[in-house]
């Protein structure tokens, strides 16, 4: 039995009597798998649309959740992510990725059918979540009283968030077992990658069973990757990162075969929602590639981050899903603890114009939207700047027909208004739109 399950009747209670409920449940409980499909099993909600930050889960939620139904996915239970819509007039459950469920309020602000919006993982704080947040709440005070929202993650703030929103939070337990935690100190930290592949070895001479690397990105997983070539002939090495294709993902996340150990080099993208089979070790770089808004330059660059106490406890949380496990940190504990309790939401370090010109086309400004963390005024000024040089608001801050054009090409605005400037253009110079494609390819 589920720990969610214990908590099931009160959870439903609560969510039909409040417009909006927290949820906070650690790994394991059953949150993202039995709850939704429960709901949906019970008839309590017409329609069910449920938010997952991941491409790579949102998939693996869906075909699990069809699985347990014996259907295919599009049937009662449906997907929609980028690229890909698997849904039909049957679908009473659907799993979206964040851009998508933007889209889905832009296109239709009532959200027509849908009675119940489930956040999984909130705790991540993407921009595209706070902003589908922000106007699914508009629409529940504006449009639809009926509408229900439960935020749901196993690290919330939850007194920041209960007081914020006016809402009752429900707790339950989770289904995981005792992790022993293993500290590896090192004298230079600029080298901390080359210390990865012994500490792997370590693990693996310590240790039974297969082993989860987390990583920032994937640069990293190949060096490691080359560096442990020399494993033994029952160790076989998988890795798992978003840009991957799907069949090598799935590959990543299949138990091992048997006699087999599997050592799976990851980024973040296996921090949440995510079961891989087998794992009872897991070695933690303790480091995350994140995007970061330099106000000065104008650019969003990539940088090579410490991650928070809350992501560090969700890496180590995947060791104990099936027995006790072990978890090998990078550093000393009294590092660890210096570390910042949660990681910044990406609202206060982003590039913010995109959440800008999706409020124009809402029909709000920024400051009218409800947020848990608002944008500085000099991120306002520099987005207001970039979008009327990109034609996409006029000078006294009005969305354009290119702008709107822009949104809904769902990429980056900057490329959307590349597109369609070559698009205007290929009279002119024919061939700039198919290179303005393979631009964007790139």
């Amino acid at each position: 039995m589920l720990p969610v399950q214990n908590i099931y009747q009160q959870l439903l209670t609560t969510l039909q009597s409040n417009p909006i409920t927290l949820l906070q449940a650690p790994p394991g409980a059953g949150k993202s798998t039995w709850l939704p499909l429960q709901l949906m099993r019970d008839g309590h909600f017409k329609r069910i649309v449920m938010l997952e930050p991941r491409r790579l889960a949102a998939r693996n939620i869906a075909n699990y959740l069809a699985q347990c139904q014996n259907e295919k996915v599009g049937q009662s239970v449906g997907l929609r992510v980028r690229g890909e819509s698997k849904v039909s007039s049957n679908t009473r459950l659907e799993i979206v990725t964040e851009g998508m469920l933007t889209r889905m309020l832009q296109n239709d602000p009532e959200l027509s059918d849908i009675d119940l919006l489930i956040f999984d993982e909130f705790h991540e704080r993407s921009i595209a979540a706070d902003t589908s947040l922000a106007f699914a709440l508009e629409t529940q005070s504006a449009l639809r009283d009926d509408l229900t929202i439960l935020l749901m993650s196993a690290t919330l703030d939850t007194e920041r968030y209960t007081q914020f929103f006016d809402c009752p939070v429900i707790q339950s337990s989770g289904r995981s077992y005792p992790i022993d935690e293993v500290y590896i100190p090192i004298k230079d930290e600029s080298r901390w990658l080359d210390a990865i592949p012994n500490i792997v070895k370590q693990a693996l001479n310590e240790q039974s069973g297969s082993a989860l690397v987390f990583l920032p990105g994937q640069f990293e997983i190949v060096r490691v990757q080359q560096a442990l070539n020399d494993l033994p002939s029952n160790c076989l090495v998988a890795t798992l990162f978003g840009e991957q294709d799907k069949a090598n993902q799935q590959a990543a996340i299949a138990p091992a075969p048997k006699g087999m150990r599997k050592i799976v080099l990851t980024t973040n993208v296996a921090e949440t929602s995510l079961t891989i089979e087998g794992i009872r070790i897991v070695i933690d770089s303790g480091k995350r590639r994140a995007a970061t808004f330099n106000l000065k330059t104008g650019v969003t660059e990539l940088t090579t981050q410490s991650i928070s106490r809350s992501s560090a406890v969700q890496r180590a949380g995947r060791a104990g899903r099936i027995e006790p496990g072990v978890v090998y940190r990078l550093g000393s504990k009294q590092t660890f603890e210096r570390r910042n309790s949660h990681d910044s939401p990406e609202i206060l370090t982003s590039d913010i114009s995109q959440l800008m010109l999706e409020a124009k086309q809402w029909g709000a400004n920024i400051s009218e939207l409800t947020l848990l963390d608002t944008p500085t005024a000099q991120q306002c000024t520099q987005a207001a700047n970039l979008l009327t040089m990109l034609e996409a608001i006029d000078s006294k801050g009005k969305l354009t027909k290119l702008g709107s054009k822009m949104l809904g090409f769902g990429a980056d605005i900057r490329l959307a208004h590349m597109l369609l400037k070559a698009q205007a253009l290929e009279a002119e110079l024919p061939g700039i739109y198919r290179l303005a494609l393979y631009l964007v390819a790139l």
